[in-house]
């Protein structure tokens, strides 16, 4: 069970805003590069000022707009025949440029450490990329959980409220970002095997 499974439910509020946004010309390929640009400016800004504690409110408000912009790029690809093959590399790589720029503020905020959180983005990157792989075995893109984007997106959206709120994460939260990793892991493997059982 993973975040991703609530998605047709959100893209269903978003229908509506969706069908302006065809009706005056907007593509589904603007949709990604304006998410992949806004998550970009926000990870650079919290990367130059990672003691700013209260700048770290913008991530969570962040988090859930690119998670909209997710949605209706995707809603405009598939409902409005925007399908295409730069779409869908753009699509891919935005996400994982997404990721590390958001991710990588947190290696300057303690009890995390620089190592433990470049794990993080390097197995998110990896999760990412055997998802991917599905489609060239013959299976479907995978987006099997436990830590899927929007669960990962969640983590850290709530990640960056607590740090905007209090500043100081205690101590034992050092523990989170090995306990992300086993999870990206476990994702690995759970995406390997279900992409490996669907074309059997």
């Amino acid at each position: 069970m993973t975040l991703y499974d609530i998605k047709p439910h959100f893209q269903s509020l978003l229908r509506p805003m969706v069908k302006r946004m065809a009706a005056i010309s907007i593509t589904a390929n603007q949709v990604t590069l304006t998410a992949a640009a806004g998550s970009i400016a926000v990870g650079t800004l919290l990367f130059i000022f990672p003691q700013q504690y209260t700048l770290f409110l913008i991530l969570p408000v962040w988090m859930f707009i690119r998670m909209a912009l997710n949605a209706v790029d995707g809603m405009l690809a598939r409902e409005f025949k925007q399908k295409s093959h730069l779409g869908a590399y753009l699509n891919e790589i935005c996400d994982v440029v997404s990721d590390t720029a958001l991710f990588i503020p947190f290696a300057f905020i303690a009890p995390f450490s620089e190592l433990t959180v470049a794990l993080v983005v390097l197995l998110a990157m990896l999760s990412e990329f055997t998802g991917v792989i599905g489609p060239t075995i013959g299976a479907s893109r995978r987006y099997d959980g436990p830590s899927g984007k929007s669960d990962r997106a969640l983590i850290f959206a709530a990640l960056g409220l607590w740090v905007g709120i209090g500043g100081v994460l205690p101590s034992w939260m050092f523990w989170l970002m090995p306990v992300l990793a086993l999870l990206l892991c476990v994702t690995i493997v759970n995406r390997i095997k279900q992409a490996l059982a669907e074309v059997k």
